[in-house]
């Protein structure tokens, strides 16, 4: 069995530093009206980067194993939480976008399939307790698309 390890250093009030394995280190703070000095992403948004990150590389790197990679990917997240404390998530919805020539619907879909069912350890930690659904759209290269006129 594998062993990560993580220290989280307190910065100043509720603002703090935190790394990994990886070495990287990243800032967690909260809003200036509960203590925090709005220097960094929030705990609960870092669980929701950790799922788009876990899922955006699953997907994107089998499409490039289909040889069929976009030429541009967003991924697009839209949580609800509860009402009370302990204000979990309740629901998380996945909305991919792909920009490029050649991109199959298919490839897609088995792509997501694959990280949602399969890859994806975020999800698969998550999926437990919140309910995470998907979406997807294909759309043509930013440079082939129509812009409005001034």
């Amino acid at each position: 069995m594998a062993t990560k390890q993580a220290v989280l250093k307190q910065v100043k009030g509720l603002t703090f530093a935190a790394k990994a394995n990886s070495g990287h280190w990243v800032m967690l703070d909260t809003a200036e009206t509960v203590g925090g000095h709005n220097a960094g992403s929030t705990p609960k948004e870092f669980v929701l980067f950790a799922l788009a990150g876990c899922t955006a590389m699953d997907v994107v790197g089998i499409l490039q194993k289909r040889r069929a990679p976009p030429e541009d990917f967003e991924l697009h997240i839209t949580a609800e939480e509860a009402e009370s404390h302990p204000k979990i998530f309740t629901a998380i919805h996945l909305e991919y976008i792909f920009r490029g020539k050649g991109i199959k619907q298919a490839d897609v879909e088995r792509a997501i399939e694959l990280s949602s069912t399969t890859y994806c350890s975020v999800s698969a930690m998550l999926k437990a307790t919140v309910k995470i659904t998907h979406s997807f759209r294909i759309e043509p290269p930013l440079h082939e698309q129509t812009r409005p006129s001034p």
